[in-house]
């Protein structure tokens, strides 16, 4: 709140995204920011973060049509499915191995160090890693499948439709026995996906998940160890990080809740802000997600196509933002990375919407040449409803980083703000971001009249590294 100190930090100013379900409330907006948090305690102005850039897309190659899964094997090979192609991915190519039936959908992928397996829901294909072949399964017994794992030598299959799951031979993705197979028997909804984390098989359905392990025993290897009454909304949600597993579940009463596991029990990482967001989407059973790891920050990031919309949460300091990439045709939506692999020291993205394939990078400003828009709105300022006014806003960030030439040689940030509870917005002001070495320069606007209850929002979409630190007011004493 103002208190009619001159100059005064906004504290709060740096956040998190925020926006409940009346803006009147909240409205804070992080978009293709995140907080960074200092880990002294506090930093300049008394802040606890500053936000920093998302990275940027530099496209590496371009393939057949959408990007339907990315995979690093064990042996540090990087393979693709893109469109109805199989690709091997090197530093200087991509290398076209076979052809799937299916064109569209995600993929699954597991190797077992011999043989990787690929599931697409229709077929199974195994490609050798010894002699560079691809081939079709053509094992009568083997299940209509679109996700896998492996686990202690086995290969290990969903049957799409059903609660069963299957085991291949050891060691041969070649080989499976009729037999072989389980079912998800604590509920009676469908097995949806699953996944391997700590040497247990996690078996995810629409309202219940079962974990098991692999108990040895002769008849069939697999036991049943704990049973949770949570299961998924999205079968490409759930997935492995920071020692847990993390997933979007849609309770019984129709609440989206994003949750990870701590040891068998399900904590709530999502905030209000975020669940009253995503319960807004509609059907959200083609949500995907994935997780990368950066500058000491583990990300889960969820893609909703329906919404256009992308959510990535820093599972470091619990908070989340947004993401925003150009759309094909003109406008922003969600991210346009759709799954990711980390290999030969690269983070590697494919595409939701065509064949292009990236590199996801910390020191890159744009998305394959295309702005990123990054924002930040404020929470509200105010003073038990007495007028404040304002003489000056003044966007503390880590000014001249400007381009030596072309778009961004002179930074520009747009500076508006809402005296309506988020409702209405002033005309949009313009400031530098300082040109290249201007280290002292200030971004500063002033004279922006008064108000009872006051949204800021700064924007920025020159291709520059943004940094922000903090903003300060200066503001005259509140008054009714």
């Amino acid at each position: 709140t103002a208190t009619g100190i001159d100059m005064a930090p906004f504290l709060g100013f740096i956040g998190p995204s925020y926006t409940l379900r009346s803006v009147s409330v909240d409205a804070q907006k992080s978009l293709n920011l995140f907080p960074e948090l200092n880990e002294l305690g506090t930093g300049k102005h008394r802040e606890i973060a500053a936000l920093v850039s998302t990275p940027g897309l530099t496209r590496i190659a371009t393939l057949e049509g959408p990007g339907r899964g990315l995979y690093a094997a064990g042996n540090g090979r990087l393979f693709a499915v893109s469109g109805s192609k199989f690709y091997e991915i090197t530093i200087t190519a991509a290398l076209e191995y076979g052809t799937l039936s299916s064109t569209t959908g995600q993929v699954g992928m597991a190797d077992n160090g011999i043989d990787l397996l690929i599931v697409d829901g229709v077929k199974g294909y195994v490609f050798t890693f010894a002699t560079n072949t691809f081939a079709e399964i053509t094992d009568p017994d083997f299940p209509t499948a679109s996700f896998c794992a492996f686990m202690d030598q086995y290969l290990i299959v969903n049957e799409v439709g059903t609660r069963k799951f299957w085991l291949s031979a050891l060691a041969d993705a070649t080989d499976w026995d009729g037999l072989d197979f389980a079912t998800k028997e604590g509920a009676t909804d469908e097995l949806l996906t699953l996944l391997v984390d700590h040497r247990e098989l996690w078996l995810f359905g629409r309202t219940s998940t079962e974990v098991y392990f692999d108990s040895g025993a002769s008849d069939f290897p697999f036991e049943r160890r704990e049973f949770l009454e949570h299961g998924t909304a999205a079968a490409e949600t759930p997935k492995k990080m920071d020692n847990s597993v993390f997933w979007l579940e849609r309770d019984v009463n129709g609440k989206h809740i994003v949750f990870r596991a701590d040891g068998y029990q399900p904590r709530r990482v999502s905030t209000h802000a975020v669940e009253t967001a995503i319960d807004t989407y509609g059907d959200t059973s083609g949500a995907t997600s994935y997780t990368y790891m950066s500058g000491g920050h583990s990300f889960y990031v969820l893609n909703f196509p329906n919404a256009s919309t992308t959510w990535a949460l820093d599972v470091s300091t619990s908070l989340w933002s947004e993401r925003q990439s150009f759309k094909t045709g003109g406008g922003f939506g969600r991210h346009r990375a759709q799954n990711h692999a980390f290999a030969g020291g690269r983070h590697i993205v494919d595409d939701y919407e065509d064949g292009r394939l990236y590199e996801l990078k910390d020191d890159v400003y744009t998305d394959d040449g295309n702005p990123i828009i990054r924002q930040r709105r404020s929470p509200h300022l105010s003073a038990n409803g007495k007028r404040i006014f304002y003489n000056s806003f003044q966007l503390d960030m880590e000014v001249g980083r400007g381009l030596s030439s072309g778009q961004g040689s002179d930074p520009k940030i747009m500076f508006r703000y809402s005296d309506d509870g988020g409702h209405t917005w002033s005309n949009e002001k313009w400031a530098s971001a300082g040109k290249q070495g201007k280290f002292k320069h200030r971004a500063i606007w002033r004279r922006l009249g008064s108000s009872r209850d006051r949204i800021f929002e700064v924007t920025i979409s020159d291709p520059i590294p943004v940094t922000l630190i903090s903003a300060l007011l200066d503001v005259e004493g509140a008054r009714h």
